[in-house]
Order: C-alpha cells, then sequence, then structure tokens
C-alpha cells in the first residue's frame, strides 16, 4: 500500500513539473505578446506622425498650387498688358 502512495505522489508531482512548465510557457507567450504589443503601438505612434507629416505637406502642395494659379493668372493679364502696349506702339509707327 505504500508503494502505491509513493506512486501516486509521484505521478502527482510529475503532473505538477508538467503544469509548472506549461505555466513557464504562457509566461513566456505573454511577454512575447506584451513586448510585440508595445512595438506595434510605437509603430501607430510613428504612423500617424507620419500622417500629421504628410497633411501638412498636402496642405503646403494646396496653397503652392493656389499660388501657381493665381501667378499664371497675372502673368497672363500682364501679358495681355505687354501686346496692349506693343499694338499702340506700333500704332505710332515706332
Amino acid at each position: 500500500m505504500e508503494d502505491q502512495k509513493e506512486e501516486k505522489l509521484t505521478a502527482e508531482l510529475e503532473r505538477i513539473k508538467i503544469l509548472e512548465g506549461k505555466i513557464s510557457q504562457v509566461i513566456d507567450y505573454i511577454s512575447k505578446l506584451t513586448a510585440e504589443n508595445e512595438k506595434l503601438r510605437q509603430q501607430v505612434k510613428e504612423l500617424k506622425t507620419a500622417s500629421k507629416d504628410f497633411e501638412e505637406q498636402g496642405k503646403k502642395a494646396a496653397k503652392l498650387e493656389e499660388d501657381i494659379k493665381r501667378y499664371e493668372g497675372e502673368r497672363e493679364a500682364i501679358k495681355s498688358k505687354i501686346e496692349a502696349i506693343i499694338g499702340q506702339i506700333d500704332k505710332l509707327g515706332i
């Protein structure tokens, strides 16, 4: 009967060792996930910063586009005035 108790105790100790091993694996896995999660959070933060930079660049590009259109309009107006002045000078026969 003593042998049965020892075998049962040994079996229970083996199960406890297996459980300890499994718990250790779970802890390692949770640590890995935690580190990965932190890395992903950092990447999200960096992407948000990059997105904000792109938005600002987009706004600057839109303003530059407006400026170019305005300058093209002014250039056309100046060109028309120069053509008119040249026409008036031509009428003078110079």
